[in-house]
C-alpha cells in the first residue's frame, strides 16, 4: 500500500515539467520560417588607394661632406729672431679681427740695416756731389791744357821752341784728359750704386715691417707652435688661422642621382668659357646643410660653389663644392651650433623643377607594375615604366595617367579582376606632394 502510494506521488512530480517541453517544442515549430532563396553576393577586398597627382616635381639628391674653412692661412716667419710680443688671445681656437697685431719679432737688426743702407746712400749722395765738383774743375784744367799745348806746338812748328818742350805740354793735355775720363766714369757708376743702395733700403724696410704680423682676415687660431722668447727662423711656420667669414662643404653625390637633377633640361652649355660663366644658373642648385642634433635638426642654407676636380675611385660620387657665408651670423643658441671645421654634415640639393611629373609612392611599384584600381572598383595590373626613383617616390615615365587610383596597401593575393573596396590614404597622399615639391627628401 505504502509502495503504490510513493509512484503515485513520484508521477505528479514528473509529469507537469515533461507536459510544458512538449508544449514549448510546437510552439517553436509552429513560429519556424520556411527557407528563403538569395542572391550570391561578390566580396570585395578592402584596399589603401591614392590619386595619381601631376606636379612640378622639385628633384632631389641627398649627400654627405665635412665642414672646412674656405682658406687657411698659413703663419710663417719672413725674418728670423726672437718674438718680443703675442697678442694675449694667440691661442688655439680663439677667433681674432682683421689686421689685429698677432705677434711682433725682435726688429733690432733689420733697423740696424736700413740705417747702414740709409747712411751709404748718403755717402754716395755726397761722393756724387764732390765728383760733380772735380770734374768741372778738371775740365777747366783740360781747356788749359789744350790751349797750352796749342801754343807749344805751333811755337815749336815755327822754330822758336824746342820739340820736348811741345811734347812735355802734349803730356800734360793727356793726364787732364784722364782725369776728366776718369771722373766722367765714377759718375756713371753712381746711377747703378744708388739703385742697388735704394734695393738694400727697400729690402730692410720690408724686414723691417715682417717683423710684426697682422690677421690678414678674421680668422681662428690653430696649431700654434710659438711662444714668447722665443727664436723662430726664416721659413718656419708658427700657427695656422682658419677663415671664419666662408666656409665650404665637399659632398659626394651619387652620378645617377646627380643625373637626376637635369632630367628635361634643355642643352645650354656649348664651350668652356660658357660653362665657366652660367654654372650655377645652369644647374640652378639650392642645397641645404642639415645637422641631426637628437630631437632637432639644425639647417643652414648654402651656395653652390663648383664641382669637384675628381671622382671618387671607390663609391664613384662625384664631389659637389658648397659654401656659406658668414657662418656664424647663424648661430642660434640651442638649436643652431657654428658651422665648425670637422663638423659631419648632410647635404639636401635641389635643381630646377621639372613641370607635369607624375608620382607614386616607391612602394606602390611592384616588380615594374602597378595595382590600379579601374572605373569598375576592380583590380588591374598595369605595367608602367619608371623615369627615376628620388627618396620614397617614384616618377613615372609611362603607364598611368594623372587622377587614376593606386593601390598603396599590400594585396595578397592580387587578382586581376578582383572587386576592391577604396580607402583613400589622405596622409600618404600628403606625403607624396610635399615630397615631390621639394618640402622633405
Amino acid at each position: 500500500m505504502n509502495h503504490k502510494s510513493h509512484s503515485r506521488w513520484h508521477l505528479l512530480w514528473v509529469l507537469p515539467p515533461l507536459i510544458i517541453g512538449i508544449l514549448v517544442f510546437k510552439m517553436m515549430v509552429g513560429n519556424k520560417q520556411a527557407p528563403s532563396l538569395t542572391d550570391e553576393v561578390e566580396p570585395s577586398r578592402a584596399v589603401r588607394t591614392i590619386s595619381v597627382p601631376e606636379v612640378n616635381l622639385v628633384p632631389q639628391t641627398q649627400g654627405y661632406g665635412v665642414v672646412q674653412p674656405a682658406k687657411v692661412w698659413q703663419a710663417v716667419a719672413q725674418v728670423a729672431g726672437q718674438i718680443l710680443d703675442m697678442h694675449p688671445q694667440l691661442r688655439d681656437g680663439e677667433i681674432l679681427k682683421k689686421d689685429t697685431l698677432l705677434f711682433k719679432i725682435d726688429p733690432s737688426d733689420y733697423e740696424l740695416s736700413l740705417a747702414q743702407a740709409k747712411a751709404e746712400l748718403n755717402e754716395l749722395n755726397r761722393r756724387e756731389e764732390n765728383t760733380q765738383a772735380s770734374l768741372k774743375i778738371e775740365q777747366r784744367s783740360l781747356r788749359l791744357s789744350q790751349k797750352e799745348y796749342l801754343r807749344q806746338k805751333k811755337l815749336a812748328d815755327q822754330g822758336t821752341l824746342s820739340r820736348s818742350n811741345a811734347d812735355t805740354a802734349e803730356r800734360g793735355l793727356l793726364n787732364a784728359q784722364t782725369q776728366v775720363q776718369n771722373l766722367k766714369n765714377t759718375m756713371a757708376l753712381i746711377p747703378a750704386q744708388r739703385q742697388v743702395l735704394n734695393a738694400k733700403i727697400r729690402q730692410a724696410e720690408r724686414n723691417l715691417s715682417h717683423t710684426e704680423v697682422r690677421a690678414p682676415f678674421n680668422l681662428r687660431v690653430s696649431q700654434l707652435a710659438m711662444e714668447t722668447e722665443q727664436y723662430v727662423g726664416k721659413g718656419q711656420v708658427l700657427f695656422a688661422g682658419d677663415w671664419v667669414d666662408r666656409v665650404e662643404i665637399i659632398a659626394q653625390m651619387g652620378m645617377s642621382s646627380l643625373r637626376n637633377l637635369f632630367i628635361g633640361r634643355p642643352e645650354m652649355i656649348k664651350n668652356i668659357e660658357q660653362l665657366n660663366q652660367n654654372l650655377k644658373t645652369f644647374t640652378s642648385f639650392k642645397p641645404v646643410l642639415s645637422l641631426d642634433m637628437g630631437a632637432h635638426t639644425a639647417q643652414w642654407p648654402a651656395e653652390f660653389v663648383r664641382f669637384h676636380d675628381n671622382i671618387d675611385t671607390q663609391t664613384r660620387a662625384m664631389g659637389i663644392v658648397l659654401a656659406v657665408d658668414k657662418p656664424l651670423s647663424y648661430v642660434i643658441p640651442g638649436q643652431r651650433p657654428p658651422l665648425s671645421k670637422g663638423m659631419f654634415v648632410q647635404v639636401n640639393l635641389s635643381g630646377h623643377a621639372q613641370a607635369q611629373r607624375l608620382v607614386v609612392p616607391r612602394s606602390a611599384v611592384r616588380a615594374k607594375t602597378v595595382y590600379v584600381m579601374n572605373a569598375e572598383q576592380r583590380l588591374e595590373i598595369r605595367p608602367v615604366e619608371v623615369l627615376f626613383n628620388q627618396a620614397d617616390i617614384s616618377v613615372i615615365k609611362s603607364g598611368l595617367n594623372a587622377g587614376e587610383q593606386v593601390l598603396v596597401s599590400d594585396l595578397v593575393p592580387a587578382v586581376e579582376g578582383m572587386l576592391l573596396e577604396a580607402h583613400p590614404d589622405e596622409a600618404m597622399q600628403q606625403r607624396l606632394l610635399q615630397t615631390a615639391q621639394g618640402e622633405t627628401l
